[in-house]
């Protein structure tokens, strides 16, 4: 007997997969002479950028935000390179949008519109050459590069100034409390001692906004579920701000002892103390709420 004849259907798929097309590999080229040409344009704005991380005490994370979203793109390069770069033109808008932001930025010397014009142009360069998928892939690590640009004055004061009066009206209760007499007057504690002045650096908001960018790189590296990076993102405020009005209250009850405590090394040691009681806090947080989350096995 002869061999059964071959299915039509079977020639037919095989035929179709035959002349699937190979995705598109990845234009190493393109991306390398476009980011530098990236680079290049706001050359200025990014020299400033960094300037401002190294004498800004607020911003002193900005060093690790693009070495932390550089790496985890890295980490997903596997993914990255098998992926078709099929490119959107629709990134070209996106580019050509930035540019016009950095003009408006630069005539009138508005800083944030610079330095928001470059992560802009970024994400569109990522769309022109990549394409959609290629993008939703990276939205995370581009996420993160908002965390290096500081905030404009206008939403910076309007942010510091409660958290110094928050932080001064707990350390004013905390302290009467606890048997130490305290005059409040605005963010000023007047003690027996001394005056102890809650400054917009002592307003929290230089941990409010490392811890922010530590909560979602935290909850990446620890826990594989998105929603729990958002949950963790919005622990950081209640936590960054509780954690700065109990330094403010040790502040005063230290000083009490020695007023050389309140002030240079000390201040500063008591600072790093606190943050990292913080980040320890959202650790608790994120094993709590694991914890009580439904579908999670617990051992």
């Amino acid at each position: 007997m002869g061999a059964p004849p071959e299915s039509p259907l079977l020639e037919q798929t095989s035929s179709v997969e035959e002349a699937k097309p190979a995705p598109l590999p990845v234009p190493w080229m393109k991306i390398g002479w476009f980011m530098a040409l990236l680079i290049v344009c706001y050359l200025p704005t990014l020299t400033r950028l960094v300037n401002q991380w190294m004498n800004d005490e607020d911003m002193g994370h900005g060093f690790f935000v693009p070495v932390v979203a550089g790496y985890i793109a890295w980490l997903n390069r596997e993914k990255l390179v098998s992926m078709d770069w099929t490119g959107s033109n629709f990134g070209l808008v996106l580019i050509a949008w930035g540019a016009f932001q950095l003009m408006i930025g630069t005539l009138g010397a508005e800083l944030f519109l610079q330095r928001t014009a470059f992560i802009e142009s970024l994400v569109g360069l990522v769309l022109y050459l990549g394409g959609w998928q290629v993008l939703k892939e990276l939205a995370f690590p581009l996420f993160l590069t908002v965390f290096m640009i500081p905030l404009p004055s206008i939403i910076y004061n309007q942010i510091t100034f409660p958290l110094q009066l928050f932080a001064s009206t707990v350390a004013e209760s905390a302290l009467s409390l606890i048997g130490i007499p305290v005059l409040r007057e605005g963010n000023v504690l007047e003690l027996a001692s001394q005056k102890l002045s809650v400054v917009e650096a002592c307003s929290g908001i230089r941990s409010l906004l490392s811890l922010t960018f530590l909560s979602l790189v935290y909850g990446f590296f620890f826990d594989k579920k998105e929603w729990m990076r958002w949950v963790l993102l919005g622990a950081t405020i209640p936590i960054a701000i509780v954690a700065n009005a109990s330094r403010v209250t040790i502040t005063g009850i230290i000083s009490e002892i020695n007023t050389e405590f309140a002030n240079g090394f000390f201040h500063i040691l008591e600072g790093w103390v606190i943050f990292m009681v913080a980040l320890g806090l959202l650790v608790g947080f994120h094993k709590l709420v694991n914890r009580f989350s439904p579908g999670v096995k617990h051992a």
